[in-house]
This record gives C-alpha cells, structure tokens and sequence, in this order.
C-alpha cells in the first residue's frame, strides 16, 4: 500500500477485537493492530484509526446499552494510550448509518425496528464519539476527528416528496449533533421528541458541547441515492416498503431518473454549503466490473478536483476499500462468500494480488495522468442501459462546474475479440458492449489467426490494446482424425498471436482446456483433488495435446500472456451445449445419455468472460484456471440442471465411459481448482444464472445462488412516517 503512493490509511482497531468483553481488555489482543501501525509509521504512511465499524461492540454491550457511551470512551482512552502518537481518529464509522440498519430496519445486530430503538442506537453513537475523543485527547491534545458518514439522498415523486424531505434531513443528523446546529425548531429535533421519546434535554446537552469533526468524511456509493415512488405496479415486489402510514417502492436513483442521481461532486458541495469545514470523501468504491470500478474512481477524483479549484476544502479521496469486501451485496445479512476486489484481490493464496485499481490509484497518488487503455468509457451509471423501470425527469439548479484538470481522454484503443463467431466470442462480445469496453470482433472470415502477416494488417488497422484469442478446433472426437486442422488452429494460431503482439506491446489472453490433464493420481479410497494451475500437463487426445502444446510455446514467447485453462462451458447464448440439450431433450419428452463415470467442472461462459476480460485489464500473465467451483459427473450435472429448471429428470439414462465408445479418449477427471485465486462462481450459481437468461426462473436456488439485493434496498425497510 505504501508503494502506491498514498499518505494516509484508514485503519481497523476495533473494540470487539481488542476487548474480550465490554468492560476487559486483553493485551495480547493488541498484537495485530501493534505490527501494522508500527509497520506504517516506519513506512511514513498516516493511520486514521478507527474503532468502531457497523458494529455493536463487544460481548456485554450494544448500540441501545445505557453504558454504551462510557465503555466505548474507556477502549478509546486505552487504544490512545497505545498508540500516543496517532493523531487521526475515527472513533464511529458511519454512526447514523449503523443506527439505520441495526435498529430501524433490523438488518445488523441489535436487530431493532422501531423509532425509540434507532434513536437511542443514534444517540448513543453520539454520546460515545464526543467522550471518545475527550478521553483521546487527554492523551494526545493534537488528536483530530475524521468524521464518516453516508451522505446519500432521496429523491421521490410529488406526492411523497414530504417523506424524502424527512429523510434528507435525516441524511445530515450526524453533522448537525457534532457541530451544535441541531436546533429545537429543526424537523429532527421534533422528531426525536415527540415520535422516538427523546428527551429534549438529552438533546440540548449534546449540541451544547459539540465535538466538531475536524474533517467531515463523505461515503458514497452510487446505490447511495434513493427514489420513492407509490406506483408499486412499476417495481419488483423486493423493493416495496414504506413508512407505515404510506406504501412505496424504494429503489436505485440511477436507475429511474432519467437525469440521473445528483452525484459525488453536487453532494460534497452540499456538505461544504452546509458545515464549512475540511472534507474528504472517506469511501470509494463501486462493486463492479474492473474499468467500471476505475472510472467511477476517477469521476470522484476529477469532481474533487473542481471543488478544489472552486475553493472547497477538500483534502483526501480515499479509494475504498484497500483489500475488497466479502458479502457486502447482501449488506452481510447472508454468508454468499460473494468477494469485491478492491485495489488488491486477496484470494490470490502467496499474496494480495493488485488489480488495476492499484495502478490508477498509483498514478492519482503521484500526480501523473491516468493511463491505462480500459478507462475510456462511459461510466454504467451514464448509459441508457442502467433505466432498468420507466424513467422519470427531474429537475435541478444547475451547479457551477470548472473545466476538468485534465484533458479529454483520447479515443479508446479497442480489445480485439477473434473467433467472433463461436459461443465464446460472441459472449466475449456481448461482454465489452455491456461494460462499455471498445472491442472490435472478428471471425475466421476477417482474420486467419495462423497467418502472422494477417495479424500485423489487424492490429494496424484496430489498433488495439489487447487481443483475445476465442478461436479454436473444439470437436475433441474429431481431432483423433483430423490433427493437421486441430494443430493448426490450436497452436500455429495462438503462437503467431503471441509472437506478434510480443513484438507490438499487446496484451494476449488465449484459452486452453481441462484435457491437458490425464486421470488424477489417487489411491482407490480417496477422492482425487482438483487439478492446479502447476500440475504438469499430461494430455490423453490429440485435442489436449494441441492445447498443452499451445501453453508452451505461447508463455515461452510471451511470458505475461493470459492463458486461461476452462472446462466445457454452458451459457444462454449457445443451443448446443450439453446442458441446452439435456433440457431440450428431457422437455420433449425423450431420452438423455449421460456418462457417470467422467467427472469435470461444467464452466458458465458469461462468468468466464467476465473473469477474463478483469483478469486482462488487471495485467494478470501465466495460466489461469477459470471454471466454476464443483465436480461433477455429466449425469450428474444434467440432474442438477433439470431439478433447477423443474424438469422431470427420469429420462436422463446413466452411460460409462466405456459403453459411450467415444473416438477420443478421454480422462475420468478433470476437475480444475486454482492456486491463484478462484474467479468464478459455483456451478449451481451458473445453472441459476442461465436458467435466469434464457426466461426459466430456477427453482430452488440455494443462498449462494441468489440474486444480490442492491445496497441499501431492502423489502423490510421499516421508515420513519413524514
């Protein structure tokens, strides 16, 4: 982290980590946060501690404890005393935020849903961070506050704009306690008063010691801002809520108004308006495809920029997060194992692996222009594509915006898709369309990949920054008899790639297969493990010895080339793989041979595009393993497919190896694991996936299988009543 440039890291020393209880604490607790900030203060990086992240504390206490405050303000006395020398302090991220989701929606522990419950979950959280920084400061005078929070906004339809004046009010309630502003005539003062039974002298006591932030700390995400709408009809049944008086649908902003959301640079400027002091935007983050994740993280930067430039102090953009997040599409309410890299990817088992974000966060850190060939691009969040129900105009002031500091990024060099025709490449396709990525897709007829003279007229003429290679001889039996055809295209073809994009510059990505591998040495009463990325190839069919042949001779030319070994793939946009026809077969009613006794990993192509297409613009080089996650027979991968799409499995009739008397041979496992960090998900996710696709809703998904409510929407809202 500290080679990427950055001068200061947000950093965990959370109380429920340190404390065994609410009121002991365990030195030998400590050890984890002594070796990082001492790590980072040898490395010259500023820690901004904090100590209290969407949580409740330790054992014995909660966000509705009476001696929440106090107990808090004893670890804080105890973490500043450690650690004299820390000057920033987070003592509660995002406190209005935790009071929402853990005791006004129930989502978080303590799982409350009422208005008393939340505003004593909120108060507390006041109360708690000014006799934290008290108790920090009697330690070390110099100490700031570097306060978090949400700033998200709610946008509605005329007949509830009442509702979103309530909640944006609301959105400020943090701010407004800390600095004093909160008055008696104020929409939350009575609020809290006469709805939540707070007493007013509990409120005046607070604004009348306030504990301004020293830096005001902006989060926001683009699920951040939310649209009301009493048109239930419009709106998937999940997003329907309301405020116990009154029925709406509560969803993404970006995704109805036809202007779109306010965005990072309008709120940052409402929070100056509002408090004139320090900002700095604390998060930054968007879970979603690389060069998206990137472009967002340069739209905040660059709206940053012209606040600056217009005389707003803003002092930080903070990419977060540093390591990704696990299950934060289901707000935590479900163990998916659902992983969003950050600027590293720590499935990678040796080390943190940087992605992209890494680089550009690099370039932003030390002044230099961002780079890379994946940033230019419309943003999701500005395409018609994201008006996912009828769009709604609104209407706002227009806000004064300086030119950007940089120029106008120049035209996008394109990913050169090959084999454009086949079930890969179309979906590869398909892919870059949706993400925004210049791509341009040739078939067999425009472009003969074995011919490297061919391949220098391409990459004059498209320019472009990366190839992948989706093109190949993919009928395994009839490789046995046509070998020339096979070697032509799955080695001579990938080899003349690398050798001329080495010679170019441009990056390569081209796929390899699971019939590499021979039979999995195991003993008769063990089950085998799945084949790594170092295993040594030992192909039993010309087809596996074509692609063996390919890796080598590809990473021997050009070492950082993508080589992204795959099972047999299924997706919605091909009839003709093995699961379309299973199901086909089994709907109309007539038989589907399947073998039992081959087990391999049935890959979900749109994943295994997604994946590469990160893994490429990531600069990731070597082989890869991307399959989904399970082992599975062929017949037992068609009875998983049709039980999911409610399909009668009794036809599907079990065959051997043997029995199926295949030309090509084949091995009986070729499950593929990965060593480097798995990409893809389950298997059944797939199934799930496709079956979504092609207009079948699944049946019986399990949780890791189902859908991801967008942050911050959620069917059990339980709201405050304007």
């Amino acid at each position: 982290l500290a080679a990427l440039g950055v001068r200061a890291l947000r950093v965990p020393v959370l109380w429920e980590r340190v404390a065994v209880d609410a009121d002991t604490l365990d030195a030998r607790r400590w050890a984890w946060s002594d070796d990082r900030l001492a790590r980072l203060r040898a490395l010259g990086v500023r820690p901004i501690v904090t100590l209290l992240h969407h949580g409740s504390g330790p054992a014995g206490t909660s966000l509705l404890d009476p001696r929440f405050p106090e107990r808090l303000a004893a670890f804080a006395r105890a973490a500043a005393e450690r650690y004299p020398w820390v000057e920033d302090w987070t003592p509660i991220n995002e406190p209005l935020t935790t009071a929402r989701f853990s005791a006004l929606y129930g989502l978080w522990y303590p799982h409350a849903r009422d208005d008393r419950s939340f505003a004593r979950a909120f108060l507390n959280q006041m109360h708690g961070i000014a006799r934290a920084m008290r108790a920090i400061r009697a330690v070390n005078p110099r100490a700031r506050l570097v306060q978090t929070e949400d700033l998200g906004k709610t946008h509605a339809v005329p007949s509830l704009a009442a509702q979103a004046a309530l909640e944006n009010e609301r959105r400020w309630l943090t701010g407004d306690v800390l600095t004093g502003r909160l008055a008696p005539d104020d929409l939350w003062w009575r609020y809290l008063v006469r709805h939540a039974g707070v007493a007013a002298s509990e409120l005046r006591a607070l604004v009348e010691a306030p504990c301004p932030p020293d830096v005001v700390g902006i989060n926001h995400y683009l699920t951040s801002e939310r649209f009301l709408d009493p048109r239930l009809s419009r709106y998937p049944a999940h997003t329907h809520g309301g405020n116990g008086v009154r029925r709406y649908a509560d969803v993404e902003a970006v995704r109805v108004l036809r202007e779109g959301p306010d965005g990072p640079e309008r709120l940052l400027h409402e929070a100056w308006t509002r408090y004139g002091l320090p900002i700095a935007v604390t998060e930054c983050h968007l879970g979603c495809t690389r060069e998206q994740q990137m472009r967002w993280l340069v739209e905040v930067w660059r709206a940053a920029e012209r606040l600056r430039a217009r005389g707003v102090a803003l002092h930080a953009v903070t990419a977060w997060s540093a390591l990704g997040a696990f299950d934060w599409a289901s707000l935590l309410t479900r163990d998916d194992g659902h992983y969003e890299p950050g600027l590293f990817d720590v499935r990678a088992p040796d080390a943190p692996r940087p992605t992209a974000l890494a680089g550009l966060v690099r370039e932003l850190a030390t002044g230099a222009a961002p780079s890379h060939p994946a940033l230019p691009g419309p943003g999701w969040w500005t395409m018609p594509e994201r008006l996912l129900y009828p769009d709604v105009p609104v209407r706002r002031a227009r806000l004064p915006v300086l030119a950007a500091t940089h120029d106008d990024a120049p035209p996008a060099r394109p990913v050169l898709v090959v084999g454009a025709r086949g079930t890969l490449g179309r979906t590869l396709s398909a892919a870059c369309a949706v993400r925004g990525l210049a791509h341009e897709a040739l078939g067999r007829a425009e472009l003969d990949c074995a011919d490297e003279r061919a391949i220098e007229r391409a990459i004059a003429v498209h320019r472009p920054w990366a190839i992948v290679n989706a093109a190949g001889f993919v009928r395994v039996d009839d490789a046995e008899r046509e070998r020339d055809a096979c070697w032509r295209e799955n080695v001579c073809a990938p080899v003349a790639l690398a050798r001329v994009c080495a010679a170019h510059g441009v990056r390569l990505a081209t796929y390899s297969s699971d019939l590499v591998f021979g039979d999995a040495p195991h003993a008769p009463d063990e089950a085998p493990e799945p084949w790594l990325e170092h295993h040594a190839p030992a192909p039993r069919n010309v087809y596996g010895a074509s692609k063996a042949e390919a890796e080598a001779q590809v990473l021997a030319l050009m070492p950082d080339a993508l080589v992204a070994r795959t099972s047999a793939f299924f997706g919605p946009r091909d009839d003709w793989n093995f699961l379309t026809i299973a199901l086909r077969e089994l709907a109309a009613g007539r038989e589907f041979r399947a073998l039992t006794d081959v087990t391999v990993s049935p890959t979900y192509v749109p994943e295994l595009a997604e994946a590469t297409l990160d893994l490429l613009i990531d600069g990731a080089g070597g082989v890869w393993h991307l399959a989904s996650a399970g082992a599975y027979t062929w017949y037992d991968f068609a009875r998983l497919g049709a039980a999911r799409a409610g399909v009668d499995a009794r036809g599907i009739v079990p065959q051997t190896l043997a029995e199926a008397a295949l030309p090509a041979p084949r091995p009986r496992w070729s499950v593929l694991g990965t060593a480097r960090g798995r990409q893809l998900g389950t298997v059944e996710n797939g199934i799930c996936q496709y079956l979504a696709a092609r207009g079948a809703a699944p049946a019986r998904p399990t949780a890791a299988a189902r859908a991801s409510r967008p942050a911050g929407a959620s069917s059990s809202r339980s709201r405050a009543s304007a």
